[in-house]
């Protein structure tokens, strides 16, 4: 018998309409929200980065491909994985269906990761996946943007992430079990699979000059998850005990009927 409270239509409506006026506040506020990130300055852009697509060698602004906004998903993908990043997979599996809908309203859109190429492509065939995707390898674009650090900064601890700067060297020991079963999932240790870090950025171009706008990471990147936003509304919520997620090509395929 279930422990869950059990009520009749009309206690259920009452309490449902209680539950209403929460999430119309929750709308306003994220409405407010929306407005005062668009208010932030903007940082003008003049390092010149470089990074390779499908159609050839580009810079950022060419990344906006004639749009005057362009929003990048950082994708944890470094040059030693073996495959993409399961969270990472898991938020970009929802990408291409916005893909054209941003293209139509001036809003070009592109994940970055570190990793080659062709390694990128190989992925995002498998994946079955149509968004661009370009690489920052040899580029400084991943560590000015705070997603990247590399072994020596690792190894010295203190590194900036999602605003904060903080951490202490980590050892093989000192890494949680959720990150050690997910660098496995990408063919890597944990301090190599931990030396990228997944986050998104906007940037807008004006007169021929890049400008950063906005930047989230962690649990800031929260709404990109296809899959909590229908499990937040789900009678048994995230219901969740570490890591369950895999890439989607790795799910029994018996559970979709």
């Amino acid at each position: 018998m279930t422990k869950h409270a059990i009520a009749t239509r009309e206690e259920w409506l009452a309490a449902r309409l209680g539950l209403l006026a929460a999430e119309k506040e929750l709308t306003r506020r994220g409405d407010e929200l929306a407005q005062r990130r668009q208010a932030l300055p903007w940082v003008r852009i003049d390092k010149e980065y470089r990074f390779e697509t499908d159609e050839g060698s580009a810079t950022l602004a060419d990344l906006f491909k004639g749009s005057s906004q362009l929003l990048v998903y950082h994708f944890m993908f470094g040059p030693d994985y073996t495959a993409g990043c399961p969270s990472c997979s898991a938020i970009a599996d929802g990408f291409n269906g916005v893909v054209a809908h941003l293209a139509n309203h001036d809003v070009m859109f592109a994940a970055v990761s570190r990793a080659p190429l062709a390694k990128l492509q190989a992925y995002k065939q498998r994946m079955g996946w149509g968004f661009p995707w370009a690489s920052s390898l040899g580029s400084d674009f991943n560590f000015d943007v705070n997603v990247s650090i590399t072994e020596q900064q690792q190894l010295a601890g203190g590194v900036e992430y999602n605003y904060q700067r903080g951490g202490h060297a980590m050892d093989a020991a000192s890494f949680p079990e959720p990150v050690t079963q997910q660098a496995a999932m990408t063919g890597t240790d944990a301090a190599t699979y931990t030396r990228d870090r997944p986050g998104m950025s906007a940037f807008v171009l004006e007169d021929g000059v890049v400008y950063h706008s906005y930047s989230a990471y962690a649990r800031g990147l929260d709404g990109l998850w296809g899959m909590y936003q229908w499990l937040d509304r789900a009678p048994k919520g995230r219901n969740e005990t570490g890591v369950w997620w895999r890439r989607h090509d790795e799910y029994p395929q018996h559970k979709l009927g």
